[in-house]
């Protein structure tokens, strides 16, 4: 299947996505976290009615449902292929204005808007793999938000071809695009009943080839610190300081291990995110991470112990832990259901590629979807350095995931 056709319409696609701002902010209690979010998926709902997608709709939550209506006579299951359309709050996506690369010769790329900032490929060495290929990157004075309008882009594609090449068989397809992502709050609000889909597959991807089958579980634990007001000037014997302790509980953490800038590969970590702090009161936020449950029992048992180690110096005090499950490692579902994970890779190998099952460092809405009734792996779909100014994706990576999507629905086909 030859789909590099879609090239030119793909790329306008996503340069159209990427100048919307649409940053999530973990601080809004709104729903989504910021309106501008559905700037964008307004303009999803209107492009795929435009494609004859009738149903296409946005809902009050911020989430696009549609469907591509089935080719087949077939029974088969229906699939969902999500991406999400918030960017990071770790730095602006206002004002993006993507550059294209063309023809990478394997050097070093300049952006424009800042020179300054210099993708290198001893530091990105994935570019090594791009020679010949078109790069494309913000200017440098924003993150880029590949991650994860390409994954959005890339569905859009192929809607749009499907849509126009009705002799491709396959079985109904849903789409789901989501906010919020982000901050963790991407499927908060979706409606499975209303979604009817089967399987499913997160965009959202990073290296060529892959597909994500395991994410970290996931715990967020709140120590709050009550401490004993005095005044400073005659504090002695009565101030307890919760700043104070808030400070000892962060300094007592590991750092040669168990913190994210000591770890890689299968290490969990604990990772301290937010502290606020007071005289009388300090809450410290910090996010517990590892690939089993087992693991995170051993972090939330550390926590406990150097918070009660702390407060032993300070009797008159008190303090609250609260943890709570963020999400679960998707790997647990998706072992149930193996089929999901081997059509993948066929369709992978089908595009002309080595495909390779991969372990993430993170979560995606699919960590949640996969528990909530729709086992759901992460496609590739190119996107490199995300969440900073150095992030990068290729137009030949999303060809290739766009022809992955195709195959794959064509495959569930097959097999029904």
């Amino acid at each position: 299947m030859d789909v590099s056709a879609a090239a030119p319409s793909l790329v306008s696609r996503f340069f159209r996505y990427v100048k919307i701002d649409t940053q999530s902010d973990p601080n809004s209690t709104s729903i989504p976290s910021t309106q501008k979010q559905k700037d964008l998926s307004q303009l999803l709902v209107d492009e795929l009615h435009q494609m004859g997608i009738a149903d296409a709709h946005l809902d009050e939550y911020g989430l696009v449902y549609a469907t591509i209506p089935a080719t087949s006579n077939k029974k088969t299951p229906v699939l969902c292929f999500c991406a999400h359309v918030d960017t990071s709050p770790d730095l602006s996506g206002a004002g993006v204005s993507p550059v294209l690369h063309r023809n990478y010769d394997g050097g070093n790329l300049v952006l424009p808007g800042d020179p300054s900032v210099v993708i290198r490929p001893e530091e990105h060495p994935d570019l090594l793999q791009q020679i010949g290929n078109d790069i494309i990157t913000a200017d440098g004075t924003t993150l880029l938000g590949a991650d994860n309008k390409a994954g959005v882009a890339v569905i859009m594609e192929v809607a749009q071809w499907l849509m126009q090449h009705p002799g491709i068989r396959h079985g109904p397809i849903r789409i789901l695009f989501t906010p919020d992502e982000e901050i963790g709050r991407g499927v908060d609000h979706v409606d499975m009943k209303k979604l009817g889909a089967d399987y499913g597959y997160t965009v959202d991807g990073e290296s060529l080839g892959t597909v994500e089958i395991e994410t970290w579980c996931a715990r967020l634990a709140t120590v709050v610190f009550h401490g004993v007001s005095a005044h400073p000037g005659f504090a002695k014997g009565k101030m307890e300081n919760a700043v104070r302790m808030a400070a000892a509980l962060v300094t007592a953490l590991p750092v040669d291990r168990l913190a994210p800038e000591a770890t890689e590969g299968r290490e969990g970590f604990i990772h301290p995110v937010s502290v606020q702090a007071g005289l009388e009161q300090a809450t410290v936020k910090l996010l517990l991470r590892d690939f089993s449950v087992a693991g995170l029992e051993q972090q939330e048992h550390l926590i406990r112990t150097l918070v009660q180690e702390v407060m032993q110096h300070f009797p008159r005090s008190t303090c609250s832990i609260d943890i709570r499950e963020q999400y679960r490692n998707m790997k647990e579902v998706l072992d149930r259901h193996p089929q999901v994970v081997e059509y993948a890779l066929e369709a992978i190998r089908r595009a002309g590629l080595v495909p390779r099952t991969v372990s993430v460092r993170g979560g995606t809405d699919g960590s949640r979807l996969s528990f909530m009734g729709l086992p759901c792996p992460n496609l590739f779909v190119g996107e490199h350095a995300f969440h900073s100014r150095y992030e990068w994706i290729s137009v030949q990576d999303m060809l290739k995931s766009m022809e992955t999507i195709i195959h794959l629905c064509q495959i569930w086909e097959e097999k029904s």
